[in-house]
């Protein structure tokens, strides 16, 4: 078993160790074009009013499901992007292993998320930004890169990072921006 060890300096420092055997060449363009996706389905989420959270699932070079967040439409706390895809993939194939799939997702997964991604034996993940309060990639937690659970998978961080990164920014800026002008309308007072 051929192990490499990827180093990441921003937001902190952290290494990943995992296994290479189910490691394929996918060149940065590549990423970065199915991330382009996700992005666009992070956008349908932030029209919706939910954090733009965007996932895609290729298999093959084609995408075979993707998903964005629906946790406030629908008030559902596990209709997160990753788990939205994981599940179309899944009814795609016919099967919840989806061996051979590596799914692009703009922001690192949480806990939920990271777990679901191990258990259905994903090859990799490939994240846009950092999450510093909830990821569970090595932010918070780590789960999807611990290497003591079930299944191991590939895991970068960082693909089309800014552009991933200032979605949640606007995002939050323009909800914490209607909020006050809200409680500024109601005469509510910090």
């Amino acid at each position: 078993m051929e192990s490499v060890v990827i180093s990441c300096i921003q937001p902190r420092s952290m290494v990943f160790f995992f296994d290479m055997s189910n490691m394929k060449n996918i060149d940065q363009e590549t990423k970065e074009s199915f991330m382009r996706v996700a992005i666009a389905m992070a956008k349908k989420a932030a029209k919706a009013g939910d954090v733009p959270i965007g996932a895609v699932i290729v298999r093959e070079g084609q995408i075979i499901a993707e998903g964005y967040n629906r946790t406030e439409a629908e008030q559902d706390p596990t209709l997160h992007a990753e788990m939205i895809a994981i599940r179309e993939a899944a009814r795609v194939l016919g099967a919840w292993r989806l061996l051979g799939c590596e799914m692009y997702v703009t922001t690192e997964p949480c806990v939920m998320c990271a777990g679901a991604c191990v258990l259905s034996r994903l090859d990799a993940v490939y994240v846009g930004c950092e999450s510093p309060k909830s990821g569970a990639a090595g932010s918070v937690k780590d789960i999807l890169t611990a290497g003591d659970l079930n299944h191991t998978l590939v895991y970068e961080q960082g693909i089309l990072r800014d552009d991933c990164a200032d979605l949640l920014k606007s995002f939050f800026s323009h909800l914490r921006t209607r909020k006050q002008k809200e409680e500024s309308q109601m005469g509510v007072t910090k």
